[in-house]
């Protein structure tokens, strides 16, 4: 590990007070009741390492990426115990890739049978933990959004997602089916907090239709094949919307701008 550059001591302070700050109302909104303390992903796109490195100083060890190649720059460069999440589009292309990152600990996009197969050839023998995969799903309709369709009660068995689960649990023995993941409409985003947000109420009703297929069809969770605690995970919520994603049932929010601030445009980095 080689950081070329550390944060400044103001920049360090700004990022320990946004990350005390975000993990306080993460808190408070998940409640004292849940199962599993939620999972916090910073999410570091187009943030420089010497950002990362500041906050994994704090404690941080989730850590989200949009980009391959950025991903793969910053986790030569970073903390092998970070544990990164790839949160972007996955093309199967990039899948290998994604895989040779030692410390690559989630996937959270995946949409297809082929991009689940190129992810489970390409990862190394000599990685001893499968990769926690999640499902991407489309839970707003909207075209301009990836993701498989959501499920609803009684929905024929043979739907993309489910055709996609039942792949990864059965033909893919380094992936481990950890949950699903949705990015829910703008306007929903933007709702008020205490506002249900119905593409949060959709993914959780996704999930429990797909959990029971998975149950029915004799896949048991405490095989270790899907699921964390007997249950699929649920990843959703972003700055503007991860306390009413929490109170919606969320176990991983994906944080950027509420702990590392405003981050330029794509056109703007590509230009520097």
């Amino acid at each position: 590990m080689s950081i070329t550059a550390q944060a400044t001591s103001e920049r360090t302070a700004e990022l320990r007070g946004a990350l005390v700050e975000i993990r306080t109302r993460v808190q408070h909104a998940a409640g004292s009741s849940v199962e599993r303390p939620p999972t916090l992903v910073a999410v570091s796109k187009y943030k420089p390492a010497s950002d990362v490195l500041a906050c994994f100083d704090a404690g941080q060890r989730e850590f989200g990426e949009n980009y391959v190649q950025e991903l793969v720059d910053k986790a030569q460069e970073l903390p092998a115990d970070i544990r990164w999440h790839f949160i972007g589009t996955l093309q199967s292309n990039k899948a290998k890739t994604l895989a040779s990152i030692p410390n690559l600990y989630a996937v959270q996009t995946v949409t297809s049978v082929k991009a689940a197969s190129a992810l489970n050839k390409a990862l190394p023998d000599l990685r001893t933990e499968p990769l926690h995969v999640l499902l991407q799903v489309n839970t707003s309709g909207e075209d301009a959004k990836s993701g498989l369709p959501p499920l609803a009660p009684g929905g024929p068995r043979d739907a993309e997602l489910v055709q996609l689960a039942r792949h990864v649990v059965v033909e893919c023995p380094r992936l481990h089916l950890q949950g699903l993941m949705t990015i829910g409409a703008l306007t929903e985003s933007l709702a008020s907090a205490e506002k249900p947000n119905e593409d949060f109420d959709r993914l959780g009703q996704t999930r429990d239709v797909l959990q029971a297929m998975l149950a029915e069809e004799g896949f048991a969770p405490e095989e270790g094949r899907w699921g964390e605690g007997g249950k699929l995970l649920l990843s959703m919520g972003m700055s503007s919307d991860f306390e009413a994603a929490l109170r919606a049932g969320s176990d991983i929010v994906r944080v950027g701008t509420g702990i590392f601030g405003s981050r330029p445009k794509k056109e703007e980095v590509k230009a520097a």
